[in-house]
């Protein structure tokens, strides 16, 4: 009797439609995607994303909840979870882990405009590698958003307890401590890391 080898069917990990889809029926497809994430690249590439795994959803989660109590020091402007899109300036469509917009970004955009992906580059967002992701590739991804005029981003790296500060004008840096404070639009919010670490454990 002949054996098959049953070999699962992936997704892939990016998709090319031509013709490229609008952005509004971009966000339609993500609307409707049930098994990925999708972002989509400056030149039009559809970035299919896996769900989190248990220990990236647990960062991510303390990630948001602290800057939501930071946020909620002064209530001023808005912080988003993993699961806000954003279209940038070059085109592409990118959701950070967690992000902050000003209440000055924010200024003049109504009910329907933040029902839907928003139109803007948050001052401040934070990228979570996950173990999926090369260090490289999220890197890639920070300066991405740095490009598009984000003032402030962490790239947290739980594997190396490290975050990598990108600041416009400047070279990326390293911190490696407890806690990392923030600058400019987050002048006063402190990330608690050892927090972070405990999800990895």
């Amino acid at each position: 009797m002949n054996t098959f080898l049953e070999i699962p069917v992936l997704p892939p990990r990016s998709i090319v439609l031509q013709p490229p889809l609008s952005d509004d029926e971009f966000e339609r497809l993500c609307e409707r995607s049930d098994f990925a994430f999708l972002e989509r690249s400056k030149e039009g590439t559809i970035i299919v994303n896996a769900p989190a795994g248990g220990m990236t959803s647990d960062g991510n989660r303390e990630i948001t909840t602290q800057l939501s109590l930071w946020w909620k020091s002064h209530r001023n402007g808005r912080v988003f979870d993993s699961s806000a899109g954003f279209f940038l300036p070059d085109g592409s469509v990118l959701s950070p882990d967690a992000a902050y917009a000003t209440a000055e970004q924010l200024k003049g955009l109504s009910r329907d405009d933040l029902a839907h992906f928003l139109r803007l580059a948050p001052a401040f967002i934070v990228e979570l590698r996950s173990v999926s992701d090369s260090l490289s590739q999220t890197a890639k991804k920070m300066e991405a958003w740095m490009a598009n005029g984000v003032e402030l981003g962490w790239l947290v790296d739980p594997y190396a307890k490290e975050v990598h500060v990108y600041e416009q004008n400047a070279a990326p840096r390293i911190e490696t401590g407890s806690h990392v404070a923030g600058s400019g639009p987050i002048a006063s919010f402190v990330l608690d890391l050892e927090e972070i670490w405990r999800c990895y454990e």
